[in-house]
Formats: structure tokens, C-alpha cells, sequence
């Protein structure tokens, strides 16, 4: 063997590399296994609008174990969305000893249900979280049976977008046990619209009505308080009683 210089190059690359590969592990079991380069700086990267400092705190600290290398990253992710207002949230270590979080927070587009702690996002998306009373008293409310949450938020926006062509915004929207839906604008107006019939679809009879309100109603002086749209050619109206301050100066 030792007359073999190819051989004997061959021998030596082997346990260089044998070599080196020891090194290298034996660098990785110390750095998993040594208290070395410990997480020193949490980043937030997106502004916080509900999500308040002290609760990030409180759940926070317990997900921070290991070291820059063996902090496990999806438990961070984790502790923080247990928090009420909080999404989505990514999370990327920055060498050489901090941690970088994008948190999205649920951004609220109605009331759900009762109306009391439970919201609902533009993505359809229930949750419930503390808001401020008149905050919450601003919000539109949307009802429905349990699973038609994201139906209801989507038909909701459709309604809103055709009744602001006509200067009106949409306050509340019902979906029944029943599957009938019913419509109340900002001005008390209540719009009976009822359930979706493959002849009569619920845009067709809205859309119907919101032209003819744009036309016909909307400069009335007693505008409809009741509209029942469960009409397969048309709608019945029902007018508010006029106010008896007004009877008495006529």
C-alpha cells in the first residue's frame, strides 16, 4: 500500500473529510446544547392597532426557549395567535440574535350573531374580541344559522356596494332558520328580500327595486318603511304613519 501514492492520496482525502465532518458536528451539538448566542431582540414589523403590549407580553416570553438556532419558530407563531385580535402571524429569525414578526389583525366589517363580543372579518371569518362600546355600536350587524357566516358577510357586501349608487348604506343583514333574508337601511327602511328562487334571483329583485327607489322614492317625504320583495314581478310597500305634529299643521 504504502508503494501506492495514489492509494495513499486517496486514504488522506477520506479522513480529511472524515475529519472535517466530525468537526462540523460536533460545532452543531455545541451550539444546540450551549446557552451561546440567545434571542436579544424581538422586531414587531407591523403596526399593532388592537393588540395591546401587555398581552403580548404575557404570552410571549414562554415561547422564547433555545438559543438564535434552536428556538422553534412555530411556537412563537403559535403563542401569538391564541391573542383575541390577532390573524396571521409570520415569523423569521434576523442573525445574529433576533426575531422578526408581521402580525395581521383581524380588521372588523360587522357584528355577528347577537351583536355583543362576536365580529366578523372581510374574510368571513368569526371571532370575538373587546372593542369599544361606540366602536362597536358603529359596526353594521349580520345574523345567520351556524356555517353561513361567509355568506352572509359576501352578500352583505354586494347589498352595500348596489344601495350606495343611491346614496343609502345597509345597517343590517339577516339570514333566517328558513334561509329568508332580510335587508335594514340607515334610515329604518326594512326590505323583506326572502329566499333565493333560481327564477327570481335575490340581485335581480334588488337590483329591480333599487331602480325604481332611485327614480320614484327617494325624494318622498314618507319614504316606505316596509319593502317586500317576495314578488316574482314586482314588490308591496308599506308607509310609515305620518307624523301627527305634521297632520296637526295641514
Amino acid at each position: 500500500m504504502w508503494h501506492k501514492p495514489q492509494l495513499l492520496n486517496a486514504l488522506a482525502d477520506l479522513l480529511f473529510l472524515v475529519g472535517t465532518a466530525a468537526l462540523l458536528a460536533a460545532a452543531a451539538v455545541w451550539l444546540v446544547r450551549v446557552p451561546a448566542m440567545p434571542v436579544q431582540q424581538v422586531v414587531f414589523e407591523t403596526p399593532l392597532q388592537h393588540t395591546r403590549r401587555g398581552e403580548i407580553e404575557q404570552v410571549l416570553p414562554g415561547s422564547l426557549r433555545g438559543n438564535f438556532f434552536t428556538l422553534d419558530v412555530s411556537s412563537v407563531r403559535q403563542a401569538l395567535l391564541q391573542l383575541p385580535w390577532v390573524r396571521a402571524v409570520q415569523v423569521r429569525r434576523v442573525w445574529p440574535a433576533g426575531l422578526a414578526i408581521q402580525v395581521e389583525e383581524h380588521q372588523p366589517l360587522a357584528r355577528w350573531g347577537e351583536g355583543y363580543a362576536e365580529m366578523i372579518n372581510g374574510h368571513g371569518e368569526v371571532f370575538a374580541a373587546l372593542l369599544a362600546e361606540d366602536e362597536m355600536r358603529r359596526l353594521p350587524l349580520l345574523q345567520g344559522p351556524q356555517g353561513t357566516a361567509r355568506q352572509v358577510m359576501e352578500r352583505f357586501v354586494a347589498f352595500r356596494e348596489l344601495f350606495a349608487t343611491v346614496g343609502e348604506r345597509p345597517v343590517q343583514l339577516s339570514l333566517s332558520s328558513r334561509l329568508a333574508w332580510r335587508l335594514t337601511l340607515d334610515n329604518g327602511m326594512r326590505i323583506e328580500i326572502g329566499r333565493e328562487h333560481p327564477k327570481w334571483p335575490l340581485e335581480e329583485r334588488l337590483q329591480r327595486f333599487v331602480e325604481v327607489y332611485a327614480k320614484e322614492m327617494a325624494a318622498l317625504e314618507n319614504r316606505p318603511a316596509v319593502v317586500d320583495l317576495r314578488y316574482p314581478n314586482g314588490f308591496a310597500i308599506k308607509v310609515a304613519a305620518v307624523d301627527a305634529a305634521k297632520l296637526k299643521g295641514k
